[in-house]
């Protein structure tokens, strides 16, 4: 275990304090550091990062903040909050503590500049296998959350969503809300996160098997929307159904803006990343239709990646701008929905897992130790971007 860093109290304090996949060879790193470091600029595959194959826009005002459709990498302020993190795949904020999940089947806990990890207790081992893993995470109290993990299930892989409880050294596993999501080595989804509405919204892949995505009986392919006890909501599309949304390939990012309205970040088959504005119920089109391609019945993406590839994960709302983590794209884009365009507004720290908004910053976890990235010294690593 690496000791965290007693100078970076002041750090994570200000971060954190003032109010809220192909398997690595990388040698085990327990927990990761606290690390305190000046601003600085940074220099500039399987199926989840697809096969598909600027300059920044004029400043404005200098005394006006930038947003982050203007904004290039030299634009940000950029601080290292936590580094040598093995596999992350996402963060979450409590009052006073950071969490981090690893694919490895542990949580990374950051308090008061020390950190900790902290065993993931299950009723089925945490099959850390391709894209799978101990994956989405979300808090509802400090000692309560909600997690997503893929598990061997006879001979196949499959997903389940449970709710934990923080018991002594360990985060215990206390109920399953919802097994058997379809599951494989690649398309799992992953990502979860509860609504303005108080409902728990989960992403799941397609699991490998494309047509899953259109077959209204699986939970593969689709969003999916339960209460915090895990009951299907009386409001839910579909009567008796779990499936909020389908026809999606692998989703891995969920935000709302401040208008309540539902967005996801999704993985395309080659090139073709999607960010799709969710509604309940509708079908988006996978693998019938891609890009631009249409058909009655099926909804088209707000934008997408065309040839290019970002291999969009996790997203957030800063200020109703969208922002999704590039993992193959090795960056943030930015939606810019009046210019129905797509920006990258920062790259340099490689392969990029998940962004979330706290206290006014974007917090990113890096993803370069999953054994498809290049992992650099102090991989991977919990940054804090500001912009002035």
């Amino acid at each position: 275990m690496k000791a965290a860093g007693i100078a970076a109290a002041a750090v994570l304090l200000a971060g954190c304090q003032n109010a809220n996949e192909n398997i690595g060879n990388e040698p085990d790193k327990n927990t990761g550091n606290v690390v305190n470091e000046e601003e600085a600029e940074v220099d500039t595959e399987d199926d989840e990062e697809n096969n598909g194959g600027e300059e920044g826009e004029e400043k404005g005002d200098e005394n006006e903040s930038l947003s982050m459709t203007e904004a290039d990498t030299e634009d940000w302020n950029v601080e290292v909050i936590l580094d040598n993190l093995e596999s992350p795949w996402a963060v979450t904020f409590g009052e006073n503590t950071t969490y981090i999940t690893s694919r490895e089947g542990y949580m990374i806990e950051a308090e008061n500049g020390e950190t900790e990890q902290v065993d993931v207790e299950t009723s089925e081992p945490v099959l850390q296998a391709g894209e799978g893993g101990l994956l989405g995470f979300e808090l509802y109290d400090e000692q309560e959350a909600f997690l997503y993990y893929t598990y061997e299930n006879g001979e196949a892989y499959a997903n389940r969503i449970v709710r934990a409880e923080r018991t002594g050294e360990a985060w215990e596993e206390a109920d399953i809300l919802l097994d058997n999501i379809e599951g494989a080595s690649i398309h799992n989804g992953g990502r979860l996160a509860l609504g303005p509405d108080g409902m728990l919204y989960a992403t799941a892949g397609d699991a490998d098997v494309p047509e899953w995505s259109q077959d209204e009986e699986r939970y593969a392919g689709s969003i999916l929307r339960m209460t915090i006890d895990g009951d299907v909501p009386e409001d839910n599309p579909m009567e008796d159904s779990y499936i909020y949304s389908y026809g999606h390939r692998n989703p891995q990012g969920l935000a709302w803006n401040t208008e309540e309205e539902l967005y996801s970040s999704e993985h395309g088959a080659t090139g073709r990343d999607e960010i799709n504005r969710i509604e309940p119920g509708n079908n988006y089109g996978w693998p019938v239709i891609e890009g631009d391609e249409t058909e009655e019945g099926m909804e088209t993406p707000e934008i997408h990646s065309g040839e290019d590839t970002w291999a969009p994960s996790g997203a957030a709302f800063l200020e109703d701008e969208f922002v999704t983590a590039g993992l193959r794209g090795e960056g943030l884009y930015v939606f810019d929905e009046e210019a129905e365009e797509i920006h990258l507004t920062f790259e340099g720290e490689g392969r990029l897992r998940d962004v979330k908004m706290h206290e006014e910053a974007l917090y990113v976890l890096t993803n370069n130790t999953d054994g498809r990235g290049s992992p650099r010294e102090g991989d991977d690593k919990l940054l804090r971007l500001t912009l002035d």
